[in-house]
């Protein structure tokens, strides 16, 4: 019987960047808050995980912001939802404060209801970043899911996972990020 963890749609990807991140003597780090750690999950399931894995954080109060991941009363005050912004701060600062090559962050809004009236405020919406000491990619989208929560988590699971792949990859041809 084949193992419902990780997801499917996740497993292709761990092979891709678990090998590159390896076979390049990398790391990650992970900091995620709507996907509630089903991103370090899916890397930890991987054998040998300790030779890439540094370490991640599930940020999903505002409160474990300010305490693990270097925000401030102001940040939480300015706080406007999930976007670009936000996952490129809290990236840069799991990956110096876990010393690791890169680190991917996810933030979004997992359904089924929303916090408010704009787009990153919706269900379904995601922003994703990698941060390395070239700097930061970001990305913001949809999943289209219509707000199924769970649904949701793997997707950003999936997209994170998606993002950092193609990072790596032009990395890989020598490309700054």
């Amino acid at each position: 019987m084949a193992s419902a963890f990780p997801p499917s749609s996740i497993r292709p990807l761990l092979k891709e960047v678990t090998s590159l991140l390896t076979s390049r003597n990398e790391s990650i780090s992970i900091a995620e808050t709507a996907a509630g750690g089903i991103i370090s999950a899916s890397l930890l399931s991987v054998p040998g995980a300790s030779k890439f894995y540094r370490g991640g954080l599930t940020l999903y109060t505002l409160e474990s912001r300010i305490q693990f991941a270097g925000w401030t009363e102001e940040n939480k005050k300015n706080y406007n939802g999930p976007n670009a912004e936000v996952v490129s701060g809290l990236a840069k600062n799991v990956r110096q404060r876990l010393g690791s090559t890169y680190c991917l962050c996810e933030s979004g809004t997992a359904g089924p209801g929303g916090s408010g009236t704009t787009p990153n405020r919706k269900p379904d919406f995601v922003a994703l970043a990698v941060a390395s000491e070239d700097g930061v990619v970001t990305e913001e989208t949809t999943t289209g899911t219509n707000g199924d929560r769970e649904k949701n988590m793997v997707e950003f699971a999936r997209l994170g996972l998606e993002l950092l792949k193609r990072v790596l990859v032009e990395k890989a041809k020598g490309a700054k990020i």
